[in-house]
């Protein structure tokens, strides 16, 4: 689904990401970890045609996301706030990001019918604007406006930061439900090395920009990420 090649991104000569080679498939739960500056957000705003690389291609589904929209139809994502519009209650966000998938009203409802355990009652139905909200708030409402209009792929910086530990297992299991009944295309970031495990079936860290693991299928995820962040 995902294909990269050559890719590096540098600022004033200086590599920030450098992966020679990276493909994720149709259906898999990718996870992405390491230490602050590694540059997992970077790698991210490349796959997503927010930054243009340095050098290299990101291709979905067969087509480089430079220089065509057709992948955005079926990408959700949410990386940071700046992705929200900050003068609007979560209300008129939504029903905004509902109208560009052609969401009818009863659509709409439906859709955030899913999230109500998630937003325990703080974020739809209150007149607050989403600049007013609390960290962990506007992460729950951008985490649901990338799920808006059925995406196939689903990328999600940091989701656990800033929740709760209530939100958290909600969140992680509302994914895990989401991906088990759609066979969605997960790649997650987190410092959050038991949740990230406990969703993603991959997980690939990155340091100063180059990949240095690549782990796949293991019952012991969990035990060689702690293994390697000791050492």
């Amino acid at each position: 689904m995902i294909s990269i090649q050559a890719l590096k991104k540098s600022y004033k000569g200086t590599p920030v990401v450098d992966v020679d080679q990276l493909y994720i498939g149709q259906n898999e739960s990718f996870g992405l970890v390491g230490n602050n500056g590694a540059g997992k957000t970077t790698l991210f705003r490349m796959i997503l045609d927010l930054i243009r690389p340095t050098e290299g291609t990101v291709e979905i589904n067969g087509k480089n996301v430079q220089g065509n929209d057709e992948w955005k139809h079926y990408v959700g994502s949410y990386l940071d706030e700046n992705f929200l519009i900050s003068y609007l209650t979560p209300n008129e966000y939504f029903k905004f990001v509902g109208k560009l998938h052609n969401y009818s009203d009863a659509d709409l409802k439906e859709f955030l019918e899913k999230f109500e355990e998630l937003f325990h009652g703080e974020i739809t139905g209150k007149n607050k604007y989403i600049s007013d909200l609390s960290k962990g708030n506007l992460k729950k409402v951008g985490i649901a406006a990338a799920f808006i209009g059925n995406p196939q792929l689903v990328i999600l910086d940091e989701p656990f930061e800033n929740l709760d530990p209530t939100s958290q297992i909600r969140l992680k299991q509302f994914l895990e439900r989401e991906q088990k009944e759609r066979s969605l295309t997960y790649l997650i970031s987190s410092h959050d090395l038991n949740h990230v495990t406990e969703i993603c079936k991959r997980i690939v860290i990155l340091e100063k920009g180059k990949v240095i693991r690549d782990l796949k299928g293991s019952d012991n995820l969990l035990m060689e990420l702690e293994e390697y962040f000791k050492a």
